[in-house]
Parts: C-alpha cells; sequence; structure tokens
C-alpha cells in the first residue's frame, strides 16, 4: 500500500511583517482589575521624583475608577471604531491584578494589561512572549493565554524567551538617571536578557529597537540570535534620559516613510539603511487639559506620536492632537480621530494598547 498523502499543515491565524500592511485581527487591551504598579526602581525610575513618591504609596492599590472610568468609554469607543473598519478584535480574560505572586527571590501584585505590546512581540507567524523587566508584570501574559492557545492550535508558531530571574544583581542599586550632557546609563545590568516588545518595530525583515531601562543589550542579543539570519535588527540611538519603548521615538508609518521624535532623535545618526527613507518630524504635541491627566499619566508627553495604522494610508490617532493630525494629512495619511487621552495613565496610547495580530501581506525587504 502506498503512503498516506502527509495532511498540510493549516494556514497560520497569526501573520503580522510590519506596522503598515493591511490591518484585519488585533488584540485589544483590557483595564478590568488594573493595579498600580508595585513599588520597584526600575518602575520609579522612569517617572519624576515626586510622582515616583505617590507612586510608592500607592503601589499595590486599584487604580481610581475616576481614573478608570473614562479610559473605559473611550476604550470601547476605539474597539467599536476597529469593528467598524472590519478588523477582528481579541480581548485578554479579565484578571484580579491586585493578587500577590512570588518566585522563591521576591513577590509583587501585578499591573495590568492594558498594553499588549509590550509582553507579546509578532513576528511573521510567531507570536514571542517577552521577558519584561518590571516585576509587577512577571505573569502578564497568562492573561491571554486562552487567545495564543487558539491560535496555537490553528498553526500559529507560540515561543517564549527565557524567564528571567529579576534578582537585585540586574538592577544597578545606585542607578541615577543621567543629567543632559552625561554619558547615558541604564537602570539595567547585563545580568540576564530582558526585553519589552514595545522596544521594537518591525519593517519586514529588518527590525529596529531602541536599548532602554526595560530592555538590555543582553535581550537585544538574544533576540538577534532568535531571529537570524531572516532579520537584521538595528539599534536607534535615542537622546530620552529616561527610554523605555520606541513607539513615541521612531515608528515606521510605511514604506519609505518614518516618524521620528525630534527632541530623542538626531537625524543625521539614524542608522545608514534609513537613508534612501522619508524621515517625517514629529509635531509638537498639545497638552492635555485638565492638571489630573497631568499627573497620573504613566507615559511621557509624546504620545502624539503613539498612533496605530490601519494600512499604508489610514492611520488612527489622538483627536486632541490637532498638530498631529494636520501633519499626517500633509504626509499623505488620512488620519482616522479618536478620543484617548484617559488611555494615559494606563501606559500608552493606541500602538501601546494594540498587537497587530494579522495584517494582509507577506514578509519583504524593504532595504538594500
Amino acid at each position: 500500500m502506498g503512503a498516506e498523502p502527509r495532511a498540510e499543515p493549516p494556514a497560520s491565524p497569526v501573520n503580522s511583517h510590519n506596522e503598515w500592511d493591511p490591518l484585519e485581527e488585533v488584540i485589544v487591551g483590557r483595564l478590568d482589575g488594573v493595579t498600580i504598579p508595585s513599588s520597584h526602581p526600575v518602575v520609579s525610575c522612569n517617572i519624576p521624583p515626586w510622582a515616583a513618591r505617590l507612586q510608592r504609596l500607592a503601589a499595590g492599590l486599584k487604580y481610581p475608577n475616576v481614573l478608570v472610568e473614562p479610559a473605559q468609554q473611550e476604550l470601547q469607543q476605539f474597539v467599536a471604531l476597529l469593528e467598524s473598519l472590519d478588523i477582528t478584535v481579541k480581548r485578554p480574560d479579565a484578571v484580579d491584578h491586585g493578587r500577590r505572586f512570588g518566585t522563591p527571590d521576591w513577590s509583587s501584585r501585578g499591573f495590568g494589561n492594558s498594553c499588549p505590546r509590550d509582553s507579546m512581540l509578532v513576528i511573521g507567524d510567531e507570536i514571542i512572549e517577552t521577558p519584561m523587566a518590571w516585576p509587577c508584570r512577571y505573569f502578564e501574559t497568562h492573561a491571554y493565554r486562552t487567545i495564543l492557545k487558539d491560535y496555537f492550535r490553528l498553526g500559529a508558531r507560540w515561543t517564549a524567551a527565557p524567564r528571567p530571574q529579576l534578582t537585585d544583581a540586574l538592577f544597578e542599586s545606585d542607578f541615577r538617571v543621567p543629567g543632559p550632557g552625561e554619558p547615558m546609563r541604564y537602570i539595567l545590568t547585563e545580568f540576564e536578557p530582558v526585553f519589552d516588545a514595545a522596544d521594537f518595530v518591525r519593517a519586514g525583515r529588518d527590525l529596529f529597537v531602541t536599548r532602554s531601562n526595560v530592555t538590555n543589550a543582553m535581550g537585544i542579543a538574544w533576540l538577534r540570535r532568535h531571529l537570524e539570519p531572516a532579520y537584521r535588527i538595528h539599534e536607534i540611538e535615542s537622546r530620552c534620559r529616561t527610554p523605555m519603548h520606541i513607539d513615541t521615538t521612531f515608528l515606521p508609518l510605511a514604506p519609505g516613510k518614518v516618524l521620528v521624535n525630534p527632541e530623542y532623535i538626531d537625524v543625521d545618526r539614524l542608522p545608514e539603511v534609513l537613508r534612501s527613507w522619508d524621515v517625517l518630524i514629529a509635531p509638537e504635541p498639545t497638552p492635555p487639559d485638565g492638571r489630573l491627566l497631568k499627573i497620573t499619566s504613566l507615559c511621557g508627553k509624546w504620545l502624539n506620536m503613539n498612533v496605530l495604522m490601519v494600512d499604508e494610508t489610514r492611520v488612527i490617532a489622538e483627536r486632541h492632537h490637532t498638530g498631529m493630525l494636520r501633519a499626517l494629512e500633509r504626509w499623505g495619511f488620512e488620519p482616522i480621530p479618536c478620543d484617548f487621552l484617559h488611555y494615559a495613565p494606563f501606559a500608552g496610547s493606541f500602538h501601546c494598547a494594540t498587537l497587530d495580530v494579522r495584517r494582509r501581506g507577506r514578509l519583504e525587504s524593504y532595504f538594500p
């Protein structure tokens, strides 16, 4: 008898190679059970000293409703907008992040699932769970396991980077934020690889990364070795004194167009591969109205850059940032305004709050 015909593997439901192919399916974050991050130097080093003192006092408590409720309303409107654009939206399970957990070396409470972009990196048909440096985010991807298992059963590749120990050896005990003109330094040592996915952006066979206070050189080396030889990783030099996540510093919007932060990026020091690309300089952000938003944001002022590409032309951007909306139009894009200012206390905006799981396109090289 002849051999039985070999069954073809299922087509993966995960397929995303860049930041701009037509978006078909996305994971959107959730605010249920969100908890103020537990006190730790790796958390407080990225916020002003006065805010760090407040954060330490409130660590482990539930976010107050005065912050959660308006953000929830905007989040639901954002989900409705995505669905109106025929984009499939998946959501993580609701989790009580106030529950304490630990390892043999430390214990913590959680944070939330507001930003799936941080804890998972999609490269083609593979989802990589990242080794994050904040102890309060150690088990964050558990809320996505229902989704991840479904994707795996349907043919996706599912990888987890080495789970870090997060002992004191990973953190500089005498860390001080470098002042203007001082050599750059980071709170992380090279004790073990750690990185947030949000420190990387994708452009086909090329990825761009910023080293930061949540992504060390060893973490970049781990991902480079994992992806070689099919992909190249280029490091973007940032002038930010407290770097954390690339998508308010450098964000590819379409083939040949990249949005950069003029405060953090020296255009003349961008990687050589970008010489043929149009470098779009982000306009100055519009300050938010109201003192509460200003003092509770876990993000810097450049959230106007944190946009989500629906395809090469259409882009979801914050309605409040009119300067960015006008700039996008000048650059040939079609901005879709949406309210999302109240998401800032939960560490992000549109790009952070989403993980694009499937975009209609194929792996290409956009650079020589």
